[in-house]
């Protein structure tokens, strides 16, 4: 940890509104990276684009708590001042680990902060090449809890409209004559993830809603093969299967047959030889031939990222993965029948033991830990953010300091930083992780070592953190690759 501390303000009051006017001068200028230059800001890993004040104010903390290093909008929005002034090509910028970057390591290296922030995107300066050559259509088949989440992260990262472009929504028609109305107030509105950031209009003449200015038919179908989306302007779409329903090749290959689509991807562990693909993990196993593939579960997609990291260093012997996991809509609201064990008993009042096959999907990402992991699975009456608890066995002894501060880098510099997230705070309860945008978070303070045995524990938004890493996925199949900057060195 860097450890550098700023002198203590005078007046706490005035400093405050000194940075908060900074944080405020830093919104348009974001937004207009984004929107005209397709330069997407972030700090440490959080996206900057659309963020309010405080969000930003809070982004800068962030890096406080987990890095030691105090890290202030004096310094960051001269670093966005600077790239806000040169002509760069599409890209992710982190602009709070290239102030961290800088200010740690480079100032006394005779480079002005200007000559810095140059010499790491001078490849970006006058590029213009873009992430994708043409937009590539989305449809998400099926509107329940995915589905709608999956809209809110596709229209939030709209932009300027080059990449991904979210066009329909596919569900059966519901009984209400307002059914259109419905769907609508449900991406509205939400009990759990609160209300959509932006506005949303219902065009009911032309069978679609209008979100943040993305126009999104809703087509009404029976079935994945019957569907015509070059009717609709849709084109070598990439489906987002949401509903579950079809899990194996055989069944998901229906939706090639419509009209209009390219790809599939499902958003539930596959069966057969459909591959699964953990976004940041066995990403490379995906080919430019694969139209179908599966993007997991929300508790693989958790565990997986921490698995290899441990494994990859100290060695994994055997192990039992425990889920503490939010109640689904597979479950019912009070006792009644259902063809699960223990399932039919009322989700809202229970902690119902069942089965998770997360633990034996692990070898289907990471093959050298087959056969060595047990796991099951705990629902409890929380509505979502789960918890995976990790009983290792390791091939080498250690301690918590090093465990924790190995995962702490790997968190914040490792390749992994987008599904693994870190909290070194004793009060976090599972609300606090509600909207993560990580795979998983490891909880520092939780962490049992004795020997080579350890027990780590792992918060995971099971519905929006899962949905951030099933976006990632449908990226790279469709071929959107953004450069990252700054760069590892």
């Amino acid at each position: 940890m860097n450890d550098r501390k700023r002198p203590r303000p005078d007046d706490y009051f005035r400093d405050w509104k000194e940075r908060e006017a900074l944080a405020e001068a830093m919104i348009p200028v974001v937004g207009r990276l984004a929107r005209e230059h397709s330069v997407k800001c972030y700090i440490y890993g959080r996206a900057m684009v659309n963020r309010s004040v405080l969000e930003i104010m809070k982004a800068h903390r962030y890096v406080r708590q987990v890095e030691g290093n105090e890290l202030s909008e004096f310094e960051t929005s001269r670093v966005l001042d600077i790239l806000s002034k040169l002509d760069l090509g599409p890209a992710h910028i982190d602009m709070g680990r290239l102030s961290v970057d800088y200010f740690d390591k480079h100032r006394g290296e005779g480079r002005s902060l200007e000559d810095y922030v140059r010499d790491e995107v001078a490849d970006l300066i006058g590029s213009t090449e873009k992430p994708v050559d043409e937009p590539v259509d989305v449809v998400l088949y099926g509107f329940g809890r995915i589905g709608r989440l999956m809209a809110r992260i596709l229209i939030d990262k709209t932009d300027g409209g080059d990449g991904l472009r979210l066009r329909a929504v596919v569900v059966r028609k519901g009984k209400a004559d307002n059914d259109l109305v419905k769907r609508a107030s449900l991406l509205r509105r939400d009990s759990v993830h609160g209300a959509f950031d932006g506005t949303i209009r219902v065009d009911e003449e032309r069978q679609s809603f209008v979100a943040n200015g993305n126009e999104v038919k809703v087509i009404y179908a029976d079935s994945p093969d019957s569907i015509d989306y070059t009717a609709y302007g849709i084109n070598n779409a990439i489906i987002v299967d949401n509903t579950g329903v079809w899990r194996d090749e055989e069944g998901l290959s229906q939706h090639l047959k419509s009209k209009g689509v390219a790809k599939v991807i499902l958003t539930a562990p596959g069966k057969g030889d459909l591959k699964n693909i953990v976004a940041g993990i066995n990403s490379d196993a995906i080919e430019p031939t694969d139209r179908i593939i599966s993007a997991a579960s929300c508790t693989t997609n958790a565990i997986v990222p921490p698995l290899k990291a441990i494994d990859d260093r100290f060695g994994i012997v055997t192990g039992h993965v425990e889920t503490v996991h939010a109640y689904t809509n597979d479950q019912n609201l009070i006792d009644n029948y259902h063809k699960a064990d223990r399932r039919g008993r009322s989700a809202p009042l229970n902690m119902v033991l069942t089965e998770t096959g997360a633990a034996k999907a692990v070898a289907k990402v990471l093959p050298q830990l087959q056969g060595k992991l047990t796991g099951n699975a705990i629902r409890v009456p929380t509505p979502n953010v789960s918890m995976a608890i990790l009983n290792l066995t390791l091939g080498q002894e250690t301690t918590v300091e090093e465990l924790n501060e190995y995962m702490r880098g790997v968190a914040l510099h490792s390749e992994m930083r987008k599904q693994i997230d870190y909290s070194n705070s004793p009060e976090v309860v599972s609300s606090d992780f509600v909207g993560s945008r990580t795979a998983c978070v490891y909880d520092a303070q939780a962490t049992i070592v004795n020997g080579s045995h350890v027990v780590v524990y792992l918060w995971y938004d099971n519905e929006f953190g899962y949905s951030c890493q099933v976006h990632r996925i449908l990226e790279q199949m469709a071929g959107i690759d953004y450069r990252v900057y700054p760069k590892e060195h």
